[in-house]
């Protein structure tokens, strides 16, 4: 069975991608959770993820004698692993745009991502009105998701970005926790898109998991010293 290695739910949103890929296409595997630390060279979380990966991060999907240690290429090998479940767009051209957003995903968006963690329990209205009045790299991201979904929902009639839930939404998931977390204002289609996402069975598996860790990092967190 593969198996998928993770960090804590409620902090890593790259665990989340091919966590929430997986389990909102029906495909069985194993989750090893490992749980976040210091990230020192030899601190436990990286002894247990050098095992398995060069990279010593997460996620790590193996499969066999084969590791593959980047969600986007996690994703990819999924996509050709098991084709029948349309992990893309099945249209050429809608499968090559599915592409070029989720790589957007994966190498953009680096204000909203530096300044909005992603932290599924928390509540941070306060936060994200400071932020979006003081930083406009993270009004300028949410500019960019805003006319992206807006256009591909309009283009594709929803509910998802490409019609049918595909890889694209799994890798804006975390995007939409974030939304939700700091109360980003977006446009009433785009806040409903991203209430359709939190409700994905996939997506709300892996929120009520977040939930129910109850761990508290502190260096994962910026605006709190405690949990609420």
């Amino acid at each position: 069975m593969l198996q998928l290695y993770i960090g804590n739910k409620n902090y890593s949103s790259w665990s989340m991608r091919p966590w929430v890929l997986l389990r909102q296409a029906g495909i069985a595997f194993e989750e090893v959770s490992v749980r976040f630390d210091s990230f020192d060279a030899g601190s436990q979380f990286k002894r247990q993820l050098q095992a398995v990966s060069p990279a010593g991060k997460v996620p790590v999907l193996v499969d066999g004698d084969t590791a593959i240690w980047d969600s986007l290429a996690i994703a990819e090998y999924l996509a050709e692993t098991y084709p029948d479940k349309q992990l893309w767009p099945q249209d050429k051209a809608a499968r090559a745009r599915a592409r070029s957003v989720t790589a957007e995903m994966h190498s953009g968006f680096a204000a909203l991502r530096s300044h909005c963690g992603m932290n599924i329990e928390a509540r941070l209205p306060e936060v994200g009105a400071i932020l979006w009045r003081d930083q406009a790299g993270v009004r300028a991201d949410v500019q960019r998701l805003v006319d992206m979904w807006g256009e591909l929902l309009a283009q594709h009639g929803g509910p998802m970005l490409f019609g049918q839930f595909t890889i694209a939404d799994a890798f804006y998931a975390p995007v939409c926790m974030r939304l939700a977390t700091y109360a980003l204002p977006v446009p009433q289609p785009i806040a409903d898109y991203v209430r359709r996402v939190q409700q994905l069975p996939g997506v709300k598996a892996w929120i009520d998991g977040a939930l129910a860790e109850r761990d508290f990092l502190d260096f994962e967190e910026p605006y709190r010293i405690r949990r609420a």
